[in-house]
């Protein structure tokens, strides 16, 4: 997804202009992931651009999107550009001594509440 979204669409509340383009930008990473795997693949990954205008736009973190687009909404920006690209993910094993310290913490071990 390569795309320009305007906030300010004249005769449309601009709440629901914005939760309109938040959920079509969460509706499309649902259906990218929803994807068949190729395979030896683990996952798919995505590869995010943000800016004002394609040209300006720069490499962001997904878990980003949504703080990103709301700043532009406190700043009173009227359009954004987003690029949202799907990728093959292969998931890395953990080395044996980090794998071996998450085991043993305390805070994935059950507790029993009723003690």
């Amino acid at each position: 997804m390569k795309k320009t979204f305007q906030l300010a669409v004249e005769g449309k509340n601009p709440d629901r202009v914005l939760e309109a383009v938040k959920h079509e930008i969460r509706k499309y990473i649902k259906r990218e992931r929803r994807r068949v795997l190729p395979p030896g693949v683990d996952y798919w990954d995505f590869d995010c651009k943000f800016g004002l205008t394609p040209e300006t736009a720069e490499v962001v973190h997904m878990a980003t999107i949504t703080a990103l687009i709301d700043s532009v909404v406190k700043e009173a920006g009227e359009k954004f550009y987003i690029e949202i690209l799907a990728k093959s993910g292969h998931r890395k094993a953990r080395p044996v001594a980090e794998a071996e310290a998450a085991a043993e913490s305390p805070a994935n071990t059950p507790t029993n509440a009723s003690s």
